[in-house]
């Protein structure tokens, strides 16, 4: 629940006179509380001729018999007015009756309202709205009646509908009815917060309204998040609890999904204590958060059942699940009336609880959530305001002069949990602040409104979507038509919140931002924002002096005044760990421009942006202009698929941005097979090559050329019948109804790859290139003049090689087949970043390193030395379950791609992957030692020299016995062509050893085929090789299984296809020298190395740190 009520202490005893007024014929009692309910009296009674109104003498005397058996004689009788709303007729007057009573048989038949007596009180409610219209407190025995006086009525004189509407949290037409029958004759109420924040399909499924018979008989939860926003107050999440019986909801605001079970058992407890009953059922889904262990438990010792609901049946939670999606509809619409910021989202959610539990309730039928669960308690200790508008507190910090100001200006955002207080947030202070005396300019919102507010951008806000801008049936979105599309300056670019008339930074995320000034050595600095969430009460100020902190900025520093503040010290800053003193002007350029352009996460935030717009825009009409699709109605018993956009940043030669590029990508995966595809493989690059081609180059001194072909799979057909919905912001005006049925391959379709890649084939075969027998992603030429070497990876082609001419002319061929753009050397490939000079070329991937570092939240962390801890067994029991698995698969994947680049995490990298189906707290932690390794070194990369030969050589070797779960052995080996590390693997192998020659022999074989298909691949290029490759083992059993062809009891067991070493050896085609342990280079591969050694072998394997401060 949002927050307990008050308990009232009992009606206070009335003064032994009454008084009365006549106004205009209306007559009010001024103490209520002398009118005494009396079941046994047949009329309302009273002894004060002055109290009614219309007052009729009577002709005949009307005897009355009292209690004490005595008769009295009623002169005449009249009517009483209790309230503005409330009046009673024939009530009698005795002159001699020195008590006011109400008849209980009068009043209910009167007034059509029910009376329900309790051991300290009894209330009056109104048959027809469910309302309470009156109550009784007990006082030396008898109830003393008080009519219902609302402020939420008494402001009803004076508040339009709207106003009133606003104030209670934007509820429905008919809830604001039956809240005040008044406003009976209302027909419609028009709300455009409530259309931007409630707009949802008509439910077609009848509902079922079945209640528990008592509280706390079933209880529905579910947990919401994580919000792509964080609040103002660290929070992400948050859990419901929703009493099937009173519909009242609980709700607790979380930062981790760990919390559920803390918050759970606070539900229990305080049930139990407040309400004397215990939970008896949880219904919830089968999230990781209620199905724990630890949870588990609980419930059973508890004696709670716990019903969960099918996989992939949400109906089943449907009560809690519906609560959530009220709760985010309420609170979107009060962020967007009074254009709130984002970061206050949890406020909202709050105070939509709050409301919410005070409004009536349709599947109650009518009646008022809280009144079910506290009869009698007054549904508003305060009186409820416009959330989000301007408010003025009293400012009780001490050390004020008389001459300050008395009051600080505030936003109001809800009503405290524990305190009878509003609850307000000073920018002023970055604190948020508890308190009564607050005066409230309700008219006006605190947050400026912008002039180009759009509700569709913040769909990336508690997400149940809302719908995306809708634009001309040629594709065009509303805006500038002249603006190209390259990336704004940064004078021209947009705000990043709306809801201000200046520009605020984001404070979302830390970013890292080298220096745009290629003469500058100094490092990119880190900023990063923090809010400050610490709760000041009126009763207890705050003696801290954040408010001071924005006198020591810079007067230009563009964010709100009210919101300036000094920046966080970080103790390792990731400029202590980063530098770019070492890099060219050109490899500046490069990397401050993938660091200055952000890449947008949502479309509303590509569309706010003109140059990313602008490429969408782009996209739009090379599709249109394509043909690539027409638009249909969606034929019977036929599917559509969904469609995303993705952002990238492409660069020019010298390392400047060349264009924003937006791709429209069909979501392939809900693709059916036979149905809209069939066959789907297309070769990619293998990564080896890739790095082949960069030895090579360094070896020779050959140019990389980098070329991209602008909608590469536009250029393939499609012959299957593919349906997909309208990109997201741009449908076709007047055409939302309809679908793309595609004509042409897109991004994302299974079989995309396949058909464009058949069309690549072609073009480049024409022109005279052969494909590859052993890399069917790699072509090349070889003539008088030189050789030409292409390389494919999708859409883009990096070609080097001694023929200049003949490259030139493949550049203006590809030019004439496909639409392509020459991006001249190469410097930024498929995320990895090239850098270049005398002494070789580096490869490497700082940023993406960092993004991984910003994602994991692990960017001012302390680095350490090596990315395991030595002799550390994981194994799939120890530690609880994650609460987020989501998170750890997500930073893993992420991980493993880093490794195309950092072979010195291989290993740690390959034992947290064996995880990722049910990954605990040890392999989190795991994870998290690799990322302070990468926060030391995070522009680690490897280097490509000349070293005037291409000879292939292998390092091999093995863990025996390593997994501690299926005793199964590691397999790592290193593969060098020309002296420059070309191939590398860390892999579990597939058997179980018996000893470790086997294990070393079995990583032998493995090795070998690596060894031969690089042989293979060279040979084709012109680059054969005469001599043995070596072979480089530390196990001399495994070297002596190997050359001889022994067979006894330890090695007749094993498989034919690793005797292949064998083999080969015997052929001449490698050799297996003996090298120490010390020397071992695979010993990274193949288990966790003190930081010392994993920094030996790195230096060995030629990785240079080129970001490294100096």
């Amino acid at each position: 629940m949002d927050e307990s009520g008050d308990k009232s202490s009992g009606a206070k005893n009335s003064a032994t006179s009454t008084a009365a007024f006549v106004d205009s014929g209306k007559c009010f009692v001024s103490s209520p509380s002398n009118w005494i309910i009396d079941s046994g009296a047949s009329d309302h009674m009273t002894g004060n001729h002055s109290l009614l109104c219309n007052f009729n003498e009577h002709r005949s005397f009307h005897e009355v018999e009292v209690a004490n058996g005595s008769i009295l004689q009623a002169i005449g009788s009249g009517t009483v007015r209790l309230s503005e709303s409330m009046s009673l007729s024939s009530v009698l007057c005795l002159p001699k009756f020195t008590f006011n009573l109400l008849s209980v048989s009068k009043i209910t038949r009167a007034l059509n309202c029910s009376v329900k007596f309790y051991p300290y009180h009894c209330i009056f409610k109104d048959l027809s709205t469910k309302q309470i219209i009156g109550r009784g407190r007990e006082s030396g025995g008898l109830y003393i009646f008080e009519p219902e006086e609302l402020k939420s009525q008494a402001a009803l004189a004076s508040l339009s509908p709207f106003e009133l509407h606003c104030r209670l949290g934007h509820p429905s037409l008919q809830s604001l009815k039956r809240l005040y029958p008044q406003l009976s004759h209302l027909s419609s109420l028009n709300c455009d917060s409530c259309q931007f924040a409630k707009h949802h399909r008509v439910h077609l499924i009848p509902r079922d309204n079945k209640r528990a018979a008592s509280l706390f008989e079933l209880v529905h939860s579910d947990v919401w998040g994580p919000c792509p926003i964080t609040s103002k107050s660290g929070f992400k999440y948050f859990v419901t609890f929703v009493d099937d019986f009173s519909r009242v909801t609980w709700l607790y605001l979380m930062k981790n999904r760990s919390e559920v079970f803390t918050h759970f058992c606070t539900f229990v407890a305080e049930a139990k204590t407040q309400f004397g009953v215990s939970v008896k059922t949880l219904r919830s889904d089968n999230a990781k958060e209620y199905t724990s262990e630890t949870f588990r438990s609980f419930i059973l010792q508890q004696g709670i059942r716990h019903e969960s609901s099918c996989v992939d049946t949400p109906a089943q939670n449907g009560v809690a699940e519906r609560k959530n999606r009220h709760l985010l509809e309420v609170a979107r619409a009060l962020l967007f009336q009074m254009t709130v910021p984002k970061p206050f989202w949890a406020d909202a959610i709050a105070t939509a609880c709050f409301l919410i539990n005070r409004m009536p309730s349709a599947v109650l039928h009518g009646e008022i959530p809280m009144s079910v669960l506290v009869p009698g308690q007054r549904l508003f200790p305060i009186e409820p305001k416009i959330f989000g508008c301007s408010c003025f507190v009293r400012d009780t910090r001490p050390h004020l002069s008389k001459l300050d100001p008395k009051s600080l200006k505030c936003v109001f955002l809800g009503y405290s949990r524990l305190q009878k207080g509003y609850r307000c947030f000073s920018p002023v202070l970055n604190r948020y602040i508890v308190s009564r005396d607050v005066t409230f300019v309700e008219e006006v919102p605190f947050y400026p409104v912008s002039t180009c507010l759009d509700h569709e951008n913040q769909d990336d806000l508690l997400i149940y979507p809302i719908p995306t801008p809708s634009s001309t049936v040629d594709f065009s979105v509303p805006s500038d038509s002249a603006q190209s599309s390259e990336p704004p300056s940064e004078t021209e670019r947009p705000p990043v919140i709306h809801v201000y008339s200046r520009q605020r930074r984001p404070t979302s995320e830390p970013s890292v931002v080298p220096p745009t000034d290629p003469s500058s050595n100094q490092s990119p600095p880190l900023t990063t924002d923090i809010p400050n969430s610490d709760v000041q009460t009126s009763e207890s100020p705050s003696t801290s002096d954040s408010d001071t902190a924005g006198d020591s900025l810079p007067p230009d520093l563009d964010v709100p005044i009210a919101l300036r503040k000094g920046k966080r010290s970080c103790t390792y800053p990731v400029d202590s760990y980063v530098s770019y003193a070492k890099l060219s002007t050109a490899s500046r350029s490069l990397v401050a421009s993938l660091d200055s352009i952000p890449t947008p996460k949502t479309v509303g935030d590509a569309l706010a942006h003109p140059g990313w717009r602008n490429a969408m825009i782009e996209e739009m009409n090379a599709l249109e202009h394509n043909n690539t699709w027409t638009l249909v109605e969606l034929p019977a018993n036929k599917k559509t698929i969904g469609s995303k956009w993705v952002f990238t940043v492409k660069v020019n030669p010298d390392g400047s941005v060349a264009r924003l590029k937006a791709r429209l990508v069909a979501k392939g995966y809900a693709q059916t097979y036979g149905v809209d595809y069939s066959e789907t493989f297309s070769p990619v690059a293998k990564v080896p090559s890739i790095r082949l081609f960069i030895s090579l180059a360094a070896t020779y001194n050959w140019v990389l050329h980098q070329l991209d072909v602008k909608n590469a799979f536009l250029h393939g057909d499609l012959h299957e019948e593919v349906y997909m919905e309208q990109p997201p912001g741009f449908v076709a005006q007047g055409e939302s109804g309809r679908v793309c049925k595609l004509r042409k391959s897109l991004y994302g379709l299974k079989q995309s790859p396949r058909a464009w890649f058949g069309r690549f084939n072609a073009v480049v075969t024409e022109f005279g290139l052969q494909r590859s027998a052993y890399d069917h992603s790699v072509f090349f030429a070889s003539s008088s003049s030189g050789c030409i070497l292409l390389v494919v990876y999708v859409d883009d082609i990096v070609i080097t090689g001694s023929d200049e001419t003949g490259i030139m002319k493949l550049k203006d061929f590809l030019a004439s087949q496909f639409q392509t753009k020459d991006l001249g050397p190469l410097k930024y490939f498929l995320g990895i970043e090239v850098s270049r000079n005398r002494k070789g070329i580096c490869l490497s991937q700082r940023k993406y390193c960092l993004d991984i570092l910003n994602d994991s939240g692990m960017i001012e962390t302390k680095p350490c030395e090596a990315p395991m801890i030595p002799n550390m067994k994981l194994n799939v029991k120890d530690g609880d379950l994650l609460v987020d698995p989501e998170k750890y698969r997500r930073i893993v994947g992420k991980l493993n791609y880093l490794t195309i680049t950092r072979p010195d995490i291989a290993f740690p990298v390959s034992v947290v992957s064996q995880f990722m189906s049910s990954p605990r707290t040890p392999h989190w932690e795991a994870v998290r030692h690799i990322l302070k390794y990468l926060k030391g070194a995070p522009g680690l990369g490897i280097l490509y020299q000349n070293h005037n030969h291409h000879v292939i050589e292998g390092f091999t070797d093995a863990d025996y016995d390593g997994d501690p779960t299926n005793r199964r052995s590691t397999t790592g080996y290193c593969v060098f062509v020309g002296g420059n590390l070309v191939s590398w693997k860390s892999k579990k192998q597939n058997v179980v050893s018996r000893s470790s020659a086997e294990s070393e022999y079995r990583a032998m074989a493995q090795t070998t085929c690596e060894l031969i298909w690089l042989r293979n691949l060279l040979g084709e290029l012109g680059f054969a090789q005469s001599k043995p490759m070596n072979l480089y083992c530390d196990n001399e059993a495994a070297i002596h299984i190997a050359n001889n062809p022994v067979f006894h009891e330890r090695t007749k067991h094993i498989e034919v296809d690793c005797h292949f070493t064998r083999e080969k050896l015997e052929d001449g085609t490698i050799s297996t020298p003996f090298v120490r342990t010390g020397s071992q280079l695979a010993d990274v591969f193949t288990k966790a190395l003190p930081g010392s050694r994993v920094s030996s072998i790195c230096n060995k394997l030629g990785m240079i740190n080129i970001y490294a401060p100096a």
